[in-house]
């Protein structure tokens, strides 16, 4: 039986971990829209770095951490009442629920910290697994920016801009 689900703020012992997730999930380049060549200083700026009030989580399994998650405001001034997110889930954790624990987590956080809303801004259209996510938790797509990411094959898909009130 797998280890239950335990959803944290991320520590500065994580980085290591949570680097390796980062890693693995950009180097596919078919569910992200970082980079493929990103370095690990740049996605620790990336990653760690949320603005006011933004948080990062750790997902861990015993003491293996198997997901991450950023987030926090979406835009400053007028638009700051619109949370953000960010998750990535090691591959061979994938299909366990520690997307979901991610999100529910971040969903919690937001509603806490007072935003009326929560978007995503680049769900890359392809990501099906996590578009299911996304909808059975009240999600919708907004929109949706054709051929906005181009897949190791070359194929270019739609980055859907995904939205849930609060």
């Amino acid at each position: 039986m797998a280890a239950k689900i335990i959803v944290r703020d991320h520590l500065d012992d994580d980085w290591p971990a949570v680097w390796s997730v980062i890693e693995e999930v950009v180097r596919a380049g078919d569910t992200f829209p970082f980079p493929v060549d990103l370095t690990e200083p740049e996605a620790r700026g990336i990653w760690l770095e949320n603005g006011p009030g933004g948080r990062v989580t750790v997902a861990t399994e015993g003491d293996a951490v198997v997901g991450t998650a950023k987030m926090g405001r979406n835009r400053p001034g007028p638009g700051a009442h619109v949370a953000t997110a960010s998750y990535m889930v090691a591959a061979g954790a994938r299909g366990r629920g520690v997307g979901r624990a991610l999100v529910v987590d971040s969903l919690e956080w937001a509603r806490a910290s007072g935003f009326a809303a929560m978007q995503f801004n680049a769900v890359v259209a392809t990501n099906t697994g996590a578009v299911r996510l996304y909808e059975s938790l009240g999600f919708t797509v907004v929109g949706t920016v054709p051929r906005a990411h181009e897949l190791p094959s070359g194929e270019r898909v739609g980055l859907s801009v995904m939205h849930v009130d609060l």
